[in-house]
């Protein structure tokens, strides 16, 4: 992966992050009723969550690209298709989260792990975002590593900081501002996919 690529990948991680999701929406709220360190324990369950999502989209991609060759194009085109359907859903969504369950059994970090692993939108989306990145000149295993470990970094930071923000700030992310927050992450998701769809490397 070239430096350009992998600053192209940055910038859209950065994108991405800033989206509430379910996980996000219980981050905020366990940090707003049981304090920042519920908040910092289902940011870590997400984090394990995540790792095993990226490493299941990351065997399968390998070996998908391996065995299309020439075909990898398709996947590219098909997966910029999936990023503009999901920026539309963005724009279209009424920014309303999931609550949290006060108290959870397994504790904090395996409600983190659960509500990640329960999403299968997030094993989707990584098998359509990673291949817009990847050279297929080079080993697709090793780009694929690089990408899964960076937007893992990316989530815990955005994780840790709603968990921060949230405990002390209580509700100050009020469901008009998610609304906000969502429909503009969903215009670049779109903007993203078309400019992905119509490029050639």
């Amino acid at each position: 992966m070239s430096l350009e690529l992998y600053a192209a990948y940055l910038v859209a991680c950065l994108v991405i992050v800033i989206v509430p999701g379910p996980t996000v929406t219980l981050i905020i709220a366990n940090s707003v009723r049981h304090g920042t360190r519920a908040g910092l324990m289902n940011a870590l369950g997400t984090q394990i969550g995540l790792a095993i999502m990226i490493g299941i989209a990351g065997i399968g991609l390998t070996s998908l690209i391996e065995a299309m060759g020439h075909w990898f194009d398709w996947l590219r085109l098909a997966g910029a298709a999936y990023l503009v359907w999901l920026g539309w859903k963005m724009i279209r969504s009424s920014g309303a989260g999931e609550t949290a369950a006060s108290g959870p059994r397994g504790g904090f970090l395996m409600q983190g792990a659960l509500v990640a692993l329960s999403n299968p939108k997030t094993l989707l989306f990584f098998g359509a975002f990673f291949p817009q990145f990847i050279d297929p000149a080079r080993d697709h295993g090793l780009q694929i590593l690089i990408m899964g470990l960076t937007a893992m970094l990316f989530a815990a930071v955005s994780d840790s900081a709603y968990a921060l923000a949230s405990s002390r700030a209580g509700r100050a992310l009020s469901a008009g501002r998610v609304r906000l927050l969502s429909r503009v992450s969903g215009g670049f998701l779109i903007g993203g996919g078309a400019w992905l769809a119509f490029s050639r490397r």
